[in-house]
This record gives structure tokens, C-alpha cells and sequence, in this order.
């Protein structure tokens, strides 16, 4: 048995080395599931994976790389000690393609059974495919450190496939939520649920959050850019106030204001979701569900690809500038399931 996949074999732009190939269909082993992947999700770690490799890895440790963290589907087999009844099961992934060669870029992918997560009742294979990395980043930036009710939550970049989930899930934990981004995208974060929305470019722009919040600094800031932001961080986080950045793209070694951090007991938590604990990772998830089954969560998706349109797909999330995620779909027969 044979199946589709997209693959490179050296990094590199997308357009010079993903190819769609036929590979052999993985069997699951002890403690695995097999699952037939209805979409995967394209992040913008799978772009710098391509081109670079993952930390932690020399040089390019496999044949070839299946790529992509985030995906959903059916469970299709299971390995031993494996319950039966998980055959037919929807799943959402996590970890797909960290720190081994085979991610969710294919029709069938084989891996660890608690990382194919059960999907909650009338929760789409599509958002299944954007819970891993964004779902679960934006969850645990927002109640990683607690409870958030009666707090004022400051994001940053509230318009990104991160950001405007942290909107939704602070507004949806009791929060007054302030969010920046881009003039263009004000709106959309609005409708999101932000109770104020500025202009990440102001000049002014510490002064404006906290006149947003009645002149009183914020609890906790999800922070999407944190070396070109943590001026503006330092100025308006409270006193044991919590900075969760989980990107920093733009400024990788910033000048780290530590002064007025330090004088305001500030918590800075670095979050890479790929490396939560069993207890973060479990807690985070079950939260997330709880948002879905409310009603919580709504899913920006900007385009989905065709399996044969990775390039497309990789280019769309190296471009930057999105409105929602990217994904691809590998089994138009699993993406009509309901």
C-alpha cells in the first residue's frame, strides 16, 4: 500500500524542494495509531523548518522530511495495546513532524496515540488542523499563568492566527481585553471580542493602552513580537504582571529592559508549545475544548490548498500578512466527513 505525501529531501525554498511522491503506508507499532489525514496545517515553524532544519538537529538527519506539526483525520488502525474502539475515531494532532521525519504533510502519518486527540462533537476536521500550534499557543499564553477574570489582557498582534484566538479565549475567561495590529485588520479584532483595539505603529502606543485600560497597567500581555515590543511591554505590564511571548521573528536578541521589569516583579514566560509538560499540555487541551463546546472560538481559515499547491501553500505562510491559517487537503473523501 502506497500513499500521497509531501516531501523534501534538502532545505530550501519551497518551490526548489517540496515535491509530492508516493510513499509507503506507515503501520502503526505498540502504544501508536494510524491515522488518514484529512488536513494538515501549514505554520509558519514548518516554513523556518524547511529552510533551516528544527534547533537541536545537525545537518539534515533523515532521507527525506514529511513536514508539518498540525493536522486532522480518522483513526484508521491502531498498534498494540492501542483500544479498538479508537478505530473511526476524529483526531486533531500535535507534534506531528517535532523531532522526527514524518509530519502530517501526508495521507496516512503514524505516531504516539495520545497525540491524536479526539475532537469534540461539531468541531470541524478544518479547525482540528489549526489546534495544535495556534490553539494550543494562544491557550496557553492566556491561562498558562491562571485564571484571567476580572484581569486586563494585553495582545499583541491580536490580527495573527495566534493573536485573535487569545482574544477570543481572554474575552471568553472574563477578561477586559486590549489588542494591537494593524489598521486594516481593526475590525475583525473587534469582532473578535477586544474591548479596545490600537494601532500597533503609534508612536504613543503605551500611552494609548493604558488610557484603554483607565490609565492602570495590564495583568498579563500575549506577546507575539517581544524584542521590538518590550519597551512598550515594560511600560504598561502591572506589578507581578506576566509577559508571554511566544515570538520574537523581528528582533531574536533584543535589549532587554530589565530595570523596570525587575522593579515590577514581572514574570517573562517563554512559551514553545511543542515542549509543554504532560500536566501544562493536558490542562491546555482541556481548555481549549471547553472554549469549543461553548461556542467560544471562531477560526479565520485564509485559503485551503490542494495536496498538489504545497508550494502555494508554504509561499501564502512565508508572505506573512495573513487573515487566517493555511491548510492543505490531503483526502477530499475524510474533508466532506461531518
Amino acid at each position: 500500500m502506497t500513499m500521497k505525501a509531501i516531501t523534501y529531501r534538502a532545505f530550501g525554498a519551497a518551490s526548489e524542494v517540496l515535491q509530492l511522491e508516493d510513499l509507503p503506508t506507515p503501520q502503526p507499532t505498540r502504544g501508536e495509531v494510524l491515522v488518514d489525514v484529512a488536513f494538515t496545517g501549514v505554520n509558519p515553524s514548518d516554513v523556518k523548518t524547511r529552510t533551516r532544519g528544527q534547533p537541536g538537529l545537525e545537518g539534515f538527519p533523515w532521507d527525506y522530511i514529511i513536514p508539518h506539526s498540525d493536522g486532522s483525520g480518522v483513526i484508521s488502525a491502531v498498534g498494540e495495546g492501542v483500544p479498538a474502539s479508537r478505530i473511526g475515531e476524529r483526531v486533531w494532532i500535535w507534534n506531528g513532524q517535532f523531532r522526527r521525519s514524518c509530519g502530517t504533510a501526508a495521507q496516512q502519518i503514524t505516531l504516539p496515540s495520545e497525540q491524536a486527540v479526539a475532537l469534540p462533537e461539531g468541531v470541524s476536521l478544518e479547525v482540528g488542523a489549526i489546534l495544535g500550534i495556534p490553539g494550543l499557543t494562544a491557550c496557553f499564553a492566556i491561562f498558562g499563568q491562571g485564571e484571567v477574570t476580572g484581569k486586563t489582557v494585553l495582545v499583541q498582534g491580536g490580527a495573527g492566527t495566534v493573536g485573535i484566538l487569545a482574544v477570543q479565549l481572554a474575552k471568553w475567561g472574563g477578561a477586559r481585553v486590549i489588542a494591537t495590529c494593524s489598521p486594516s485588520a481593526g475590525e475583525r479584532v473587534l469582532a473578535a471580542g477586544a474591548d479596545a483595539v490600537l494601532d500597533y505603529h503609534s508612536t504613543d502606543l503605551a500611552e494609548q493602552i493604558l488610557q484603554a485600560n483607565e490609565g492602570n497597567p495590564v495583568d498579563l500581555i500575549a506577546e507575539v513580537e517581544f524584542g521590538i515590543n518590550i519597551e512598550t511591554d515594560a511600560q504598561v505590564i502591572a506589578e507581578n504582571g506576566c509577559i508571554a511571548a511566544y515570538g520574537s521573528a523581528r528582533e531574536m536578541s533584543p535589549n532587554l529592559p530589565f530595570l523596570p521589569l525587575l522593579f515590577k516583579a514581572v514574570r517573562l514566560e517563554i512559551i514553545l508549545v511543542y515542549l509543554l509538560t504532560t500536566g501544562e499540555r493536558m490542562a491546555t487541551i482541556s481548555r481549549l475544548h471547553a472554549a469549543l463546546r461553548a461556542g467560544a472560538l471562531h477560526f479565520d481559515i485564509q485559503k485551503v490548498y490542494n495536496i498538489s499547491e504545497a508550494c502555494q501553500a508554504h509561499e501564502a505562510v512565508e508572505a506573512g500578512k495573513r487573515a487566517g491559517a493555511v491548510l492543505i487537503q490531503m483526502s477530499p473523501n475524510l474533508a466532506e466527513q461531518p
